[in-house]
């Protein structure tokens, strides 16, 4: 490496604190799995029967997966493009080939982010819908609730008819546009400050009200008439949906989706880390937390939804932007209005921690490899994902299916082969030690490279075959 490389890896910001890493990658993984897909696949797969599964899962990943990435990164002390040439040098003497390969998960983090850009544009409506009081004005009509998300979020069958749409109507004409802008002007300001100032101090306020606003949805919604139903359903084991593979199938996905382990922005925020900072501890806390934030979804919106005796199968935006409402709606005037704006604040602190995450690895990138100071490259990311976002918004969902099926899991896999088959064992172990004086689990080694890198070639697989698994 060269000395001017050393030099600005040197200076390179980063966590001031532990539990402001700790709520950064909380941040990163709270998603909008957790709310829009991990209640549904509680209730398609039958309450108890799927989160066993997803419990193992979690555990798995958690263990061998974040504390890989979260090494990687610190080791070497850069993104996906510097930590994945690191490796193949140690074992080589050469870096380019890693260099090469490192690519895949910054392109699969940028792809992301442009895809979570509109998303995002969504929740920033509705939030101030919900505010001003136009949500509650929709009243149970899934007519105007389902006309209202439409004209927000239109659709396009192909990208070349996506373009069409917003070419021939203009960018502003049609989506979500102006939305949009604002979520990524969030997004610049809070990145352009930098990683301790602007990311971290960020998290710690959004994560810690993101939980005591779900904490609160919680314990209202186990008030209601007919909530009991809900909670009977989740807590109901039926041991021979345990014998479904596509239980155990979709279980992992959600886990592996969930705990966001991409070879991006793990690595990323890794390199950001502190040398005495136990990774151990910080990944176990990470995975408790981004499941506290799945579970609490699901109690808030499944007892929500048994109260009115809703269909739960409809997943995917559509749950939390149509098939919702009526239920917060017909809970009357008052409450409706505070449970929306709870509601969507909660989403809307659980997109923006993932956006900043997502952005940071390209942001990095530019830093690390053409020595661009923090806001050029924060705003030439920005400004390239507003074009490309506003361009697609109408095939987002193929957008994001693309990504999500093949980038995400290829990123997963080059990392987890980088650290458990390209570095030296003992290089790995130390990498992942470093700061804990508590010897690492005996079978962390062997569970890496024989289970969890297998794992996440197995879900590229499923996922092509069965069009996404997460």
């Amino acid at each position: 490496m060269s000395d001017k490389n050393n030099a600005t890896l040197e200076t390179r910001d980063g966590f001031k604190s532990k539990w402001g890493f700790i709520l950064a990658c909380i941040g990163s993984a709270v998603g909008m799995g957790n709310i829009w897909r991990f209640p549904i696949m509680v209730q398609k797969f039958g309450g108890m029967t799927f989160l066993i599964p997803y419990f193992i899962f979690v555990v798995l990943v958690g263990s061998t997966g974040v504390i890989e990435e979260f090494a990687l990164g610190r080791w070497a002390q850069g993104g996906p493009v510097i930590a994945f040439g690191k490796a193949t040098e140690s074992r080589t003497g050469k870096k380019s080939l890693g260099e090469a390969i490192g690519a895949i998960p910054i392109i699969g983090s940028m792809m992301l982010a442009i895809g979570y850009t509109v998303v995002m544009s969504w929740i920033f409506k509705y939030c101030w819908m919900g505010i001003s009081g136009s949500l509650y004005a929709l009243g149970t009509d899934m007519g105007n609730i389902g006309g209202t998300f439409g004209a927000t979020a239109p659709e396009a069958d192909t990208l070349g008819e996506a373009l069409g749409m917003m070419f021939g109507n203009g960018i502003f004409g049609i989506g979500n546009g102006v939305w949009l802008i604002v979520g990524l002007v969030v997004s610049l300001a809070i990145m352009a400050m930098g990683v301790g100032d602007g990311i971290e101090k960020a998290n710690k306020i959004m994560m810690p009200l993101l939980f005591g606003l779900f904490v609160i949805l919680a314990v209202y919604v186990c008030t209601l008439p007919g909530a009991a139903e809900g909670y009977k359903y989740i807590f109901t084991l039926k041991p021979e949906g345990l014998l479904n593979p596509q239980v155990w199938v979709f279980a992992f996905g959600q886990a592996f989706f969930s705990l966001s382990v991409a070879g991006n922005g793990s690595v990323i925020y890794g390199s950001y880390l502190a040398k005495d900072v136990k990774i151990r501890q910080s990944a176990a806390l990470c995975a408790v937390f981004d499941t506290s934030a799945a579970l609490l979804a699901m109690l808030i919106i499944i007892p929500a939804m048994a109260t009115v005796g809703a269909d739960l199968g409809n997943g995917g935006p559509g749950l939390m932007f149509i098939y919702l409402l009526p239920v917060f709606n017909g809970l009357g005037t008052g409450i409706s209005r505070i449970i929306c704006i709870f509601f969507y604040l909660v989403v809307l602190f659980a997109g923006v921690s993932s956006i900043i995450n997502l952005f940071e690895t390209p942001v990095a990138f530019l830093q690390e490899k053409l020595s661009l100071k923090r806001m050029p490259a924060t705003a030439v990311i920005h400004v390239l994902g507003l074009l490309v976002a506003l361009m697609i918004q109408p095939w987002t969902s193929q957008w994001m299916d693309m990504v999500s099926i093949y980038l995400c899991p290829l990123g997963a896999f080059t990392a987890g082969v980088m650290f458990f088959w390209v570095m030296k064992k003992e290089t790995a172990l130390e990498a992942a030690q470093l700061g804990d004086s508590k010897p690492l689990m005996k079978w962390f080694y062997p569970f890496g490279r024989y289970v969890f890198v297998p794992l996440c070639l197995l879900c590229l697989i499923q996922g092509i075959a069965m069009g996404g698994i997460g």
